[in-house]
C-alpha cells in the first residue's frame, strides 16, 4: 500500500488527469481506468525514482497521455464490433446530476467536452487527437507532446495543425450558446405539441439523428437522415412512450434534454445547432453511459 505522502500526490493530480483522459477518450469509465493505470505506475516506482521526478504532475500527465494513446488505438478496434453507432459519453453540466466524488464533479465543463467537438475528435487519428488535446486544450509545449506521441517536434506540430484544420472545418459554424438555446427551445416546443410541420421547419434539411444504444437497449442501428425522417422518428418514439418525462438540462453544447420514466433517466438528447436550425440530434441510450445522470 502506498504511504500517505504518495497518496496525497495522487489525489492532488486526479481531477486534472481525469479531465485530460476524458477529453481524449470520450468516456468517463475509460478515463478513470487510464488515470488508475497511471497511478499504479507511480506507486510501483521506487522511493529513489519518485524523488528524482521534479514535477510529479507533469510526469503523470505524460504517462496518462501515453496510456490514452494506446487506449485510443484499441478503442477503434472495439468499436468495429460495437452494436450500432458509437457516441461519446455526455457529461452533465452540474454535479447535481451526479454524486459527490464522481468523475462528473471533476471534469470542467467547457467547449472541449461538448458533444459537437467530441464527435469530431473521434474522427481524428489517435496521434492527432492527443496532440490537439494536449496543445490546444491544455496548452502544453510541443516538445513535451512530441515525447508523448513519439514523434519529432516538427511532426507533432503538423499533427496538431492537421487536427485543428479538421476540427475547425466541422465546428466553425456551430451556433453560439444563446442562439443554440433559442433553437433548442423551439425544437422542444414543437416536439411537445406534436407539431410535425413546426419540427421539420426547425430541422436542417440535412439533419442527422444518431442513436447510441450499444446493443443493450432499443436504438436506431443506423443514423436517421433528413428533416422529415428525423421529425417522424422523434415524434414517433415519444408517442410510444406516453409516460416518459422530458426535461431540459444544461450541457456543454447548450440546452439539451433528458428523458426519464419512473424517475430513471434512460436517454440524454444533445442537439447540434448551426445557423438557425438543428443540424444534429445525438441520443445517448446506452445505460453504461448514463450512470452520472441517474
Amino acid at each position: 500500500m502506498p504511504d500517505d505522502g504518495v497518496t496525497a500526490v495522487l489525489e492532488a493530480e486526479r481531477p486534472a488527469l481525469r479531465g485530460l483522459a476524458y477529453r481524449m477518450l470520450g468516456s468517463l469509465s475509460d478515463a478513470e481506468d487510464a488515470v488508475q493505470d497511471a497511478f499504479v505506475r507511480w506507486v510501483r516506482l521506487s522511493d529513489e525514482q519518485r524523488a528524482g521526478i521534479d514535477n510529479p504532475g507533469a510526469w503523470m500527465m505524460r504517462v496518462t497521455s501515453r496510456i490514452c494513446l494506446d487506449m485510443l488505438g484499441s478503442a477503434r478496434a472495439r468499436r468495429e464490433t460495437y452494436v450500432g453507432p458509437w457516441l461519446p459519453e455526455p457529461v452533465p453540466a452540474s454535479a447535481d446530476h451526479g454524486h459527490a466524488g464522481d468523475p462528473l464533479d471533476r471534469v470542467a465543463l467547457d467547449d472541449s467536452v461538448s458533444m459537437a467537438l467530441q464527435v469530431v475528435l473521434h474522427t481524428l487519428t489517435p496521434a492527432e487527437r492527443v496532440a490537439f488535446v494536449l496543445h490546444d486544450v491544455f496548452e502544453l509545449p510541443f516538445a513535451q507532446i512530441a515525447e508523448t506521441v513519439g514523434r519529432s517536434v516538427e511532426a507533432t506540430r503538423q499533427l496538431a495543425s492537421s487536427a485543428r484544420r479538421k476540427v475547425r472545418s466541422r465546428t466553425d459554424d456551430v451556433a453560439p450558446r444563446d442562439r443554440h438555446d433559442a433553437v433548442a427551445a423551439a425544437f422542444a416546443a414543437a416536439t411537445r405539441a406534436g407539431d410535425f410541420g413546426a419540427l421539420v421547419e426547425i430541422l436542417d434539411p440535412a439533419v442527422t439523428l444518431t442513436s447510441d444504444g450499444g446493443g443493450k437497449v432499443s436504438a436506431a442501428r443506423r443514423p436517421v437522415l433528413g428533416a422529415v425522417n428525423v421529425a417522424r422518428f422523434v415524434l414517433g418514439a415519444l408517442a410510444q412512450r406516453p409516460d416518459a418525462r422530458v426535461d431540459a438540462v444544461d450541457t456543454a453544447d447548450g440546452m439539451g434534454f433528458v428523458i426519464s420514466e419512473d424517475g430513471v433517466v434512460d436517454t440524454v438528447m444533445v442537439l447540434g445547432v448551426r445557423s438557425d436550425r438543428v443540424s444534429d440530434v445525438w441520443l445517448v441510450r446506452n445505460p453504461d453511459k448514463l450512470t452520472g445522470w441517474r
